[in-house]
């Protein structure tokens, strides 16, 4: 069965029950934190996927990598439960993905990402937050992330476009224009 049909299903139905519960904004963020621990951790997705672990202690593993040492909200263990005895575990992490995009489209929050060499302070943050949001008429979750590779600039991606205006990029141009000159010559 194809992997985004399976996802899809669970993460909509997860959507029409939080909307009727009212507990949406509580599971987008707990599946935020679910996602992240995913993307941080490859592992934990190995850990769901193995036989020897029995379904407590796939759920006790869910649980911390979703709300840490606090209590998770009712809706989420019901899920988590349902996904667990479905034995659906190992697409959990594309349920939460596909419902992140369904939260996201359905309150019109905009997602971006900023890059740089050197961290940037709040106030900056801020103001790209701000000034994205007021040209997607969107709220904004702004991620930032320091990379010393792209040695200066920054790279910037807003849903589907990206403005790369790191130095290493422009280095990499200057560098394949002189290339592409000299293969003229010869």
């Amino acid at each position: 069965m194809d992997i985004g049909i399976v996802s899809m299903r669970y993460a909509k139905a997860l959507m029409e029950y939080a909307k009727s519960t009212g507990e949406e904004q509580t599971l987008y963020k707990e599946l935020s934190m679910l996602s992240r621990s995913f993307e941080k951790h490859p592992d934990l997705r190995l850990a769901l996927d193995n036989p020897i672990l029995t379904v407590r202690e796939k759920f006790s593993l869910i649980c911390a990598a979703a709300v840490g040492d606090t209590t998770a909200g009712r809706e989420f263990t019901r899920f988590i439960t349902l996904v667990l005895r479905n034995r659906r575990e190992a697409f959990l992490q594309y349920i939460c993905l596909s419902f992140l995009e369904l939260y996201r489209k359905d309150n019109r929050i905009g997602v971006a990402k900023l890059i740089t060499a050197v961290p940037v302070s709040r106030e900056v943050e801020e103001r790209i937050r701000n000034s994205a949001s007021s040209l997607l008429h969107a709220h904004m979750e702004l991620q930032t992330e320091v990379d010393s590779t792209i040695e200066g600039g920054f790279i910037f991606d807003i849903n589907d476009f990206r403005l790369d205006a790191s130095i290493a990029t422009q280095l990499k141009k200057v560098k394949q224009q002189f290339i592409d000159k000299n293969r003229r010559i010869v």
